[in-house]
């Protein structure tokens, strides 16, 4: 019995081994950022494939800012501040306030409404010379007489304006031989061109031509005539009641431009009558 009593007590200590195996959980934290690392990669590859050359670029410039050298935003580093002679071409300004008139946007836009307002001026331009054309094609079939002058009509849209022009047909000329006293078929075709250009406005230009003289002549009355011509068309248009005023200019071009290659045909013998094209203010 007394044996017992006096055995050994022997006591083990457990060894507690903190956060387990496999290093504890560092490997998880290297793989979340493995995962972020990837992501922002895919995430690079699909802007790069979505947007533009412009777009990227963009984005570039976003997170690579320029610093500047000036607490003035001049918009450059070299003398002055980045202003230089062409400065008021710029965007950018020095920070103490355009020295222009308008601002740049300001400007942008007057040039947009400008040049829709030009747009628009021609397109009713344009129109107005289309009626011109229809209303004198209408003439035609009214009476013989206005079947027989159509015969000498050619119109023509150019740079200048509409070109209404007034030629002799073969077996009719539009004055006398070699005089400016007007044929009867003259006189009805500025009745009927006057009629039809009160419903435009536009200034009026009268160009006389004639037809090259067989023999050289020492006194060559092709200049002469060819202006008196133009002046008469001018005064018949003035009796059908054209305003005057309207009358910018009345040219000879004697037969320095013939309408077909034989200058001594006919057929140069010939008045002009533009409608000139309103000039645009900008």
């Amino acid at each position: 019995m007394s044996g017992k009593g006096n055995a050994p007590i022997i006591i083990k200590k457990k060894k507690v081994i903190q956060g387990g195996g496999h290093h504890g959980g560092a490997w998880k934290v290297a793989y979340a950022d493995f995962v972020t690392a990837m992501m922002a990669f895919f995430l690079l590859m699909w802007l790069l494939n979505a947007t533009t050359e412009k777009q990227r670029k963009g984005l570039a410039d976003y997170f690579n800012p320029t610093i500047p050298v000036n607490r003035i935003s001049g918009g450059g580093d070299g003398a002055f501040g980045g202003d230089s002679v062409f400065t008021e071409e710029t965007l950018s300004q020095n920070g103490t306030g355009a020295s222009s008139e308008h601002t740049a946007s300001d400007s942008g836009s007057a040039k947009s409404d400008s040049s829709t307002d030009e747009d628009t001026a021609k397109a009713l331009e344009a129109k107005a010379f289309s009626e011109v054309q229809e209303l004198l094609t209408a003439f035609s079939g009214e009476s013989m007489a206005a079947d027989k002058a159509m015969r000498h009509i050619v119109t023509r849209v150019t740079d200048e304006g509409l070109i209404i022009e007034l030629y002799d047909v073969g077996d009719e000329s539009l004055f006398s031989s070699r005089s400016d006293e007007p044929n009867e078929v003259l006189d009805l075709l500025v009745q009927m061109l006057a009629e039809v250009i009160k419903i435009v406005r536009n200034d009026i230009a009268v160009n006389g031509y004639v037809r090259s003289q067989p023999l050289v002549v020492a006194d060559n009355p092709v200049w002469d005539l060819s202006t008196k011509r133009a002046d008469r068309v001018r005064l018949l248009l003035e009796t059908n009641g054209t305003p005057a005023k309207r009358i910018q200019r009345v040219t000879g071009y004697a037969d320095r431009k013939p309408a077909i290659g034989n200058p001594m045909s006919t057929r140069n013998n010939r008045v002009e009558v533009i409608l000139l094209r309103n000039q645009i203010k900008k």
